[in-house]
């Protein structure tokens, strides 16, 4: 039986948006092309009707889910946005949340082209993120990209720390709740040490 040229397409998406979420529970070297065409519902043999390689289907997943997050915080302010981002529900759910703080490290050791990947999909979350920054005046508008970079890197990097402690140490959750309540602080322009957040 002939596949239309929309079926194809279909499974392609299917295959793309599975790797996406594969690649950012176990990493670019933790998933096989067949376990990742199993999981999607079709044969190993079939892979390479849609894909050039794996290296170009890695670069296409990870488009699609940096097109997932930038969708879910089109309309999030920032402060908004580091609570969702810091919480435990995100940090347990690697499959379903940011493809940075999922894969940044791995992408750093991969060719230059999923590199360029990973550079729009971080250029198109900072623009998200921007909101009406384009009323700023220029130097502003720097200083507000310089401050959403730091915050970036910041949330990243307590997510990172978090997720390689047990999941039932009171260290992961720790992490979590003062990285989350420091950068809030900064946010708001409020200087305090004490923890006022909970962790959803």
């Amino acid at each position: 039986m002939k596949v239309t040229k929309a079926q194809v397409q279909e499974n392609r998406q299917r295959i793309v948006e599975t790797a996406s979420v594969l690649f950012r529970e176990r990493g670019y070297d933790g998933v096989g092309v067949a376990d990742l065409m199993a999981a999607a519902g079709f044969t190993h043999g079939g892979f390479y009707k849609h894909f050039g390689s794996k290296a170009d289907l890695m670069a296409e997943a990870a488009a699609c889910s940096f097109a997932q997050s930038a969708e879910k915080t089109a309309d999030v302010d920032i402060a908004d946005f580091v609570q969702q981002y810091l919480s435990r529900q995100h940090r347990d759910a690697p499959g379903e949340g940011c493809t940075m703080a999922a894969l940044c490290a791995d992408a750093a050791r991969q060719p230059e082209s999923l590199k360029e990947t990973f550079l729009a999909g971080i250029e198109n979350q900072l623009a998200t993120l921007a909101g009406k920054d384009d009323a700023l005046s220029e130097r502003a508008q720097r200083e507000a990209r310089a401050s959403r970079i730091t915050t970036i890197a910041q949330i990243m990097g307590a997510i990172v720390l978090s997720r390689a402690c047990p999941d039932d140490s009171p260290l992961a959750d720790e992490i979590l709740q003062v990285c989350r309540n420091r950068i809030l602080n900064q946010l708001t322009g409020i200087n305090s040490d004490t923890d006022s957040y909970d962790i959803n």
